[in-house]
């Protein structure tokens, strides 16, 4: 019996190996699939040793010494499979150095899952991207909305949310990031919640029309969250893990923690540029803290800022909404071509840059925390996820563009394995022991 139980396994580890696609996986007997779930717990960083491994080291490490980046996590995908999945530097203040399956704040990088979840919706025909999303008439029919100041209002959709064309521009702040000052305003009590923000933007004149301009809007895709949860009967949250991800064997993102000690066990730690001011706690307790530990509503930013998740899971969900050939996408391409259309104030939806040449860009940014996927057109693709932001902000960004394209043109043959179809052999050995 013994003998015919490690036949097994070879033949699982065989499977695994040839199989293209991801979905074969739920061939496994679900006795298998117990302890074979969880990209994040299989992938380590002695996975990844190949001969350009050295160079990858040095010129991350070298950036990381010139920005002071505590950790990063960097994940490559080639032709949809995952060739490449390391960790560099602390992840903690334990000093533990960073795993592939460590999850990270992705700030920004959230509005390319919040789109995915609105496409996905749109084409279960429980929306449309021309739907109004205001008013008693719109999405949300907040009683809210029945009086408001700008009739504009009423004409904003859920495109011009998604393409940043909804009105608000961030002439005197971003809403987003000043929760205690919307509270304020519309005179709730702090914490402000999503009503509060519903108030604010009832109580005030739209900074142009609806569709005509672009200026980019946290505020906006916080709205997008609640479209999600009225459109699917679901949270925001669980309406994603459920029906996007976890079907897609993406088992570990979240939303994340505003604090430090809620975070999850696999979480990193958070670390802002030396010389950071403290600010007032989110809640309006007065206090004084850190932006990255109090300061930032991360559960109010949601859909817009809120995410946390590993670069390898990460890049497994850009290999679904990728419009490549290999691993079938979970989107129509009429709809990943809606969210790569560039046309200025329509597009793109969720992906913060999309160029003529193929090449794909989201980015984020905010208090301990950098990240930016990029998708070119020549099969690869990658994820660089710091657990410390810059005294550069957002710009830091293309700092990592230059960087990851200098890794990229130098490293010519990347690994054939695919990461994403790795399972350990002792969880085999110890399942089939049982």
């Amino acid at each position: 019996m013994r003998y015919i139980k490690y036949l097994f396994i070879i033949a699982v580890l065989v499977f695994s190996y040839s199989s293209k696609s991801y979905h074969a996986h739920k061939q496994i007997p679900p006795y298998y699939q117990l302890e074979l779930q969880g990209l994040n717990n299989r992938i380590t960083n002695d996975l990844s040793d190949f001969p350009g491994s050295a160079y990858i080291e040095k010129q991350i490490n070298r950036f990381r010494r010139q920005w002071e980046l505590q950790g990063v996590s960097l994940a490559v995908v080639k032709d949809e499979k995952l060739v490449y999945a390391q960790g560099f530097g602390l992840a903690n203040q334990l000093g533990d150095v960073v795993q592939p399956g460590y999850l990270f704040r992705v700030a920004s990088v959230s509005k390319l899952i919040t789109a995915v979840a609105i496409m996905k919706l749109v084409e279960a025909n429980k929306l449309q991207l021309d739907d109004r999303v205001f008013g008693p008439d719109a999405i949300l029919k907040d009683s809210i909305f029945n009086k408001v100041r700008d009739k504009k209002l009423y004409r904003i959709t859920v495109r011009q949310l998604l393409a940043h064309s909804g009105g608000w521009s961030q002439r005197y702040g971003d809403p987003a990031f000043n929760s205690l000052t919307v509270a304020r305003k519309v005179g709730d009590q702090a914490p402000a919640n999503i009503r509060s923000y519903y108030k604010f933007i009832a109580s005030r004149r739209l900074s142009f029309p609806p569709g005509t301009q672009s200026s980019y809007s946290n505020m906006g895709y916080m709205f997008l969250e609640q479209v999600v949860a009225t459109a699917s009967g679901q949270s925001y949250e669980d309406y994603i893990q459920d029906n996007i991800l976890i079907p897609n064997g993406i088992s570990d993102m979240h939303i994340g923690n505003s604090y430090a000690a809620n975070k999850r066990p696999n979480e990193v730690s958070y670390f802002e540029a030396a010389g950071s001011n403290l600010v007032p706690e989110y809640n309006g307790s007065g206090r004084m803290v850190a932006k990255s530990d109090g300061g930032n509503p991360i559960e109010l930013l949601g859909a817009a800022g809120g995410w946390i998740c590993s670069a390898i899971e990460l890049a497994r969900l850009t290999t679904f909404i990728d419009a490549e050939a290999g691993v079938p996408d979970i989107l129509k391409a009429s709809s990943i071509a809606e969210m790569t259309d560039n046309t200025y104030a329509r597009g793109p939806l969720g992906w913060k840059t999309t160029l003529n040449n193929g090449s794909w860009i989201r980015t984020g940014s905010m208090a301990g925390t950098s990240a930016m996927i990029k998708r070119t057109n020549d099969g690869l693709t990658w994820v660089f996820i710091s657990n410390t932001s810059s005294w550069k902000g957002s710009l830091l960004s293309s700092d990592i563009n230059q960087l990851m394209h200098k890794i990229c043109s130098r490293v010519k043959e990347w690994p054939e394995h695919d990461l994403f179809n790795y399972y350990p052999i002792h969880k085999l050995e110890l399942t089939a022991s049982r």
